[in-house]
């Protein structure tokens, strides 16, 4: 399948599983009312993650944009996911360049995946890119750094359940090397 047809597929995909799927679905740690905020597992900067390694920034960026401010629209945030979205896609290539032994050029025709990366690799990669989106995210959406403590809480916990819808994500829909005998 081309490769452009193939990200249209899969931005569609993303992005209904996000808006239709993943915003209906609110978590709630503590059961007190006073408690720990609702939040919503965010799994669309995905789609960011699996652009091939020689997608050019400046692509990446309006990719990024489109993304965020798609799920803005749906979610009422006026930009705040746009900005998330947009600073994970430029800050995408120099974390790949950092994780991985080669230059990115040598990667021509792949993505990251766990298939091209690893396991550990990949996983460091999206962890430090989801974990950077959630920390702009909620900083931009509670504007206050009064109770830090509460926010860090709210970043790792969304961050950590994010990167389990994440994980389920990739092994649904990613195929895996089948040994021929």
């Amino acid at each position: 399948m081309n490769v452009i047809i193939k990200n249209i597929l899969r931005f569609a995909v993303i992005l209904l599983l996000q808006v239709l799927i993943l915003n209906k679905i609110t978590l709630r740690w503590w059961s007190e009312p006073s408690g720990f905020p609702i939040f919503i597992p965010y799994v669309y900067p995905l789609f960011i993650l699996l652009l091939p390694f020689e997608t050019p920034v400046w692509a990446l960026l309006i990719l990024g944009f489109v993304l965020g401010i798609s799920v803005d629209t749906f979610m009422n945030t006026a930009g705040m996911h746009a900005c998330a979205a947009v600073l994970i896609a430029y800050l995408r290539t120099n974390v790949l360049s950092a994780l991985l032994p080669r230059n990115l050029s040598e990667y021509s025709g792949q993505h990251p995946s766990i298939r091209s990366m690893g396991w550990m690799p990949f996983l460091v990669y999206s962890t430090f890119l989801i974990l950077l989106h959630h920390f702009v995210f909620f900083g931009i959406e509670l504007w206050n750094f009064s109770n830090f403590g509460a926010l860090l809480l709210k970043i790792c916990v969304s961050a950590v359940t994010s990167m389990l819808f994440i994980i389920v994500y990739l092994l649904l829909f990613t195929r895996q090397n089948t040994a021929r005998i």
